[in-house]
């Protein structure tokens, strides 16, 4: 705690409870700030008699450091949309990291050929990330299209492949191995803050072990860190974790497990023994960690029921007009024989809602319908419907899956070595049509009001410890994450009795209430609960960055 409470502040904020994102217990105190830092923290009323330009008075609030979202997915919105990420804002997510599986950046003639040729616009803008630096312009383009959040991101282990193999399967030559540790090195000399793996979505799907494990060497001496949507998350769920730990040893990185569940209810039983083994791998010395959501639904593509093979090349939509093709994705998709991969048939069609759906005619009337009851109004099995759904509208269809139990997402979130992350984009209320996942718009405010306030699951100091300083102690990412004098001015205030989310699933459009301000490097982004539009974000870069 600063001593010196004289001087002049752009902003004071007084009288608040200080939860610094230690973790240590809150304090009452006053923070000034004074251009992009923090100028000072003190005792509550020592900054009474200080010159500001602006005071907001919070009494009865919690002052903390601004939330860092470790599995933001707003790759477009900070890119080419209006940047303001109102969704998120308004939780107090003040730093947003993308990256899982798939980025925009690094570009070459294999990532260019994914594109369609129709699609101009997207052309025109992957072409900018092309040569050596194509990671670090893309950073730079974020910075410069103007965002209401900072912004930063691993690299994608889909991109990295593409970028050698294009969508094929099969593992790579050692020239194709050769060029992946080469553009690994690349994107963390330019600020990545690792590697990021999806291993459910081809191409990333199609990666093995060991091509994992060396590109986790490629970035070890950047100091980045393995992040992974591991193989499975039900039948064989255990065997991923083991999977992601035998990479992390391999490449000498540290391990992230994205959004930690067990899903469906044949692996409800596994959460407790996936846990214990992190406990273990780390009991033992290995530094492994896991991010998830306060939800017992995922979200992610319909497609994500059709198997990886049908993908290659590029040719999903190709394979589900060839009738043969067909026949055989949906064969697979609902073969529910013990031993045989799982994709959608563990969980049944009961728990998936389908959304996405608005801009295609023909479908819009099932948007929010759960997967067996469409099945049943087009009188067709539940494998052809989702086939059928994942074409008509070329493969824009999307799906929430009710596939974790409560009881695990409390017994998870207590675990000292689990961060938070929306694995969201953000949206603007006001313009966002069709159904999403509440956690774009609820998941630092659900965790507040019902995990904290409401069934003291976690304290409040450790919530804000899980997405603030926690957050930027894995991803080295210095002078943020605290409420301390010389650390950037981001930081939130919120009314600790009424924060709570207010999305569902059926209204998913709809702002969290009880975060009253939130500042980005010392400017307002929300003002008395409301977004003012200002976008002083900035692209945020790793330990690597700059590093011969």
């Amino acid at each position: 705690m600063s001593s010196s409470s004289t001087g002049s502040y752009d902003v004071v904020i007084s009288h608040g409870k200080i939860v610094d994102g230690t973790g240590n217990p809150w304090y009452y105190g006053d923070v000034g700030l004074r251009g992009d830092r923090i100028a000072i923290v003190a005792p509550a009323g020592a900054l009474d008699g200080a010159t500001a330009v602006r005071r907001v008075d919070a009494r009865g609030m919690v002052i903390a450091p601004g939330f860092i979202d470790i599995q933001g997915q707003s790759d477009e919105q900070l890119l080419i949309g209006d940047g303001r990420v109102i969704s998120k804002i308004t939780q107090g997510v003040t730093t947003e990291i993308l990256g899982e599986g798939n980025t925009p950046a690094p570009v070459n003639d294999k990532i260019l050929a994914t594109i369609a040729p129709s699609d101009t616009a997207d052309i025109r803008v992957a072409k900018q990330f092309t040569g050596e630096h194509g990671f670090g312009a893309w950073l730079d383009a974020m910075q410069h299209h103007g965002n209401s959040i900072n912004v930063g991101s691993f690299i994608g282990a889909a991109t990295i492949r593409t970028y050698a193999n294009g969508e094929a399967q099969g593992a790579p030559t050692e020239a194709q191995l050769d060029t992946m540790r080469r553009v690994t090195r690349d994107a963390m000399r330019d600020g990545a803050f690792g590697v990021a793996s999806a291993l459910i979505y081809p191409p990333g799907s199609y990666a093995g072990t060991h091509e994992l494990s060396e590109i986790a060497k490629a970035m070890a001496p950047y100091h980045g860190v393995y992040i992974s949507h591991v193989r499975s998350e039900g039948d064989s769920l255990l065997e991923a974790i083991d999977e992601a730990l035998a990479i992390g040893r391999a490449g000498g990185v540290p391990v992230e497990i994205y959004h930690l569940k067990a899903a469906g209810h044949h692996s409800w039983g596994k959460a407790a023994e996936m846990v214990s083994k992190i406990d273990s791998a780390r009991a033992a010395g290995q530094d492994v960690g896991a991010t998830m959501y306060p939800y017992t639904a995922s979200g992610n593509g319909l497609d994500a029921c059709i198997p990886p093979w049908a993908a290659e090349n590029g040719k999903l939509l190709a394979n589900l007009r060839d009738p043969a093709a067909k026949a055989r994705i949906i064969e697979e998709a609902m073969d529910s024989t013990p031993g045989k991969p799982v994709y959608c048939q563990e969980s049944g069609p009961g728990p998936i809602m389908v959304v996405g759906l608005l801009s295609t005619p023909s479908l819009a009337k099932y948007e929010g319908w759960r997967l067996d009851k469409i099945a049943d109004d087009m009188h067709k099995s539940w494998g052809e419907a989702m086939a059928d759904i994942v074409l008509t509208s070329n493969n824009r269809a999307g799906k929430l899956t009710f596939s974790m139990t409560d009881e695990n997402v409390a017994m998870q979130l207590k675990r000292p070595w689990v961060l938070i992350g929306t694995d969201a984009e953000g949206f603007d209320p006001d313009s966002a049509k069709g159904l999403t996942h509440p956690r774009a718009y609820g998941s630092y405010p659900r965790l507040l009001g019902k995990y904290v306030r409401e069934e003291h699951v976690l304290t409040l100091e450790d919530a804000i410890r899980k997405f603030s300083s926690g957050v930027a102690e894995r991803l080295s990412l210095p002078e943020r994450g605290l409420l301390r004098a010389g650390m950037y001015a981001d930081v939130v205030v919120f009314d600790p009795a009424t924060i709570i989310d207010k999305a569902t699933y059926e209204k998913p459009h709809q702002l969290s209430v009880g975060v009253k301000d939130v500042f980005v490097n010392g400017v307002a982004v929300v003002k008395d609960g409301v977004a003012t539009g200002a976008k002083p974000g900035r692209a945020l870069r790793g330990a690597g960055a700059g590093m011969n």
